[in-house]
């Protein structure tokens, strides 16, 4: 996030956001060393459990679409979930969820700050320019948090899954301790990664577009609205939001419709069975999950839940980095100094 708007560091010890970057006209990042480590994972957990919750109903709303064999309404789907299970039904696995954010999240921006630093260090010794240097590092970035993330948090994928269709999929579980339960005596351990290998192709790339969509998109608004005159475009909190907003919006409808059929494949893998054979029920393969969604609507069936993801990504995206620029902002070390 080399060009997202936050404050500028002279040293490692002081804070003076009339700094900013050649040309973006974008205040300079907070950098990993620069960061209170235990209060950046602390108040972390804390804004992204309350985010989780928040956006929680649109991922059940598009698990629930991807996996059905028929095309329903986000709409329809919604009336189904008041009408048999309540408001309940769209925090169905929830719990099993908020479980896996904490240390998931924790692996990720570790991951992500780390790698941003290293690889735009290794960049900029190289010679590439400002804007090449963050988009390399940002998208690197992406890659590393998506796979270390992915070794918690697809596991949690699979059990809240499960809880959050368990009715239409004919399952029972009586919680999360009992869905994992189950899995473990059924699948064995390996039930917990179904779908991991297109989890990791599917959030892999996914992160690393978004995160240099973002690097992009976040450079352009700066380096246009910026250089208009105006001295206090970068130091006016609410445009800092805005901007930041604005970007991961646009960067998450890049990212959504690239990475679609592969979160529905992968969802698919996660969830579903293939027919029973000798009296016991295997796990859809992925030539499987592919041959029954282009036989069901050719590859149009691949985006159903395309507007719950989109919304999810746009909403989880907009708050996720204003959210985590101020959990930079309020972990930078000398907060005393700190200028709002």
């Amino acid at each position: 996030m080399s060009s997202i708007p936050t404050t500028t560091y002279e040293d490692s010890s002081a804070v003076n956001i009339s700094e900013f970057q050649p040309q973006s006209h974008a205040p300079k990042e907070i950098e990993w060393h620069m960061l209170d480590k235990s209060k950046f994972f602390f108040l972390g957990a804390a804004l992204f459990s309350s985010l989780s919750a928040a956006l929680y109903p649109a991922v059940v709303l598009k698990t629930r679409q991807q996996v059905s064999s028929a095309k329903i309404s986000c709409r329809n789907m919604s009336r189904a979930i008041i009408r048999y299970e309540g408001f309940r039904g769209f925090y169905r696995g929830f719990g099993t969820s908020l479980m896996g954010t904490i240390p998931a999240r924790a692996l990720y921006m570790s991951a992500l700050e780390v790698t941003k630093s290293n690889v735009g260090t290794a960049t900029a010794h190289l010679g590439f320019s400002d804007a090449s240097a963050a988009a390399i590092a940002n998208a690197a970035g992406g890659v590393a948090s998506a796979m270390a993330a992915q070794l918690v948090w697809t596991p949690v994928d699979v059990v809240s899954q499960r809880l959050m269709v368990q009715e239409s999929n004919k399952m029972c579980y009586r919680n999360g301790f009992d869905a994992f339960r189950k899995i473990l005596g059924v699948e064995g351990p390996r039930g917990f990664y179904r779908g991991f290998g297109v989890s990791i192709v599917t959030y892999a790339p996914s992160n690393a577009v978004w995160w240099a969509s973002y690097s992009m998109v976040n450079r352009l608004i700066w380096g246009v609205f910026g250089g208009c005159g105006n001295s206090n475009f970068g130091r006016d909190s609410k445009v800092m939001v805005g901007v930041q907003g604005l970007s991961a919006v646009m960067a998450s409808g890049v990212s959504t419709i690239v990475t679609m059929p592969l979160d529905t494949i992968k969802t698919r893998l996660q969830v579903l069975d293939a027919e029973e054979i000798n009296g016991r029920r295997r796990p859809l393969t992925l030539v499987q999950a592919v041959h029954n969604l282009v036989k069901e609507g050719g590859i149009l069936a691949c985006y159903r839940g395309l507007g719950p993801r989109w919304a999810s990504m746009s909403m989880s995206a907009a708050t996720m980095i204003t959210t985590y620029e101020f959990l930079k902002r309020v972990s930078a070390k000398n907060l005393d100094r700190f200028i709002v």
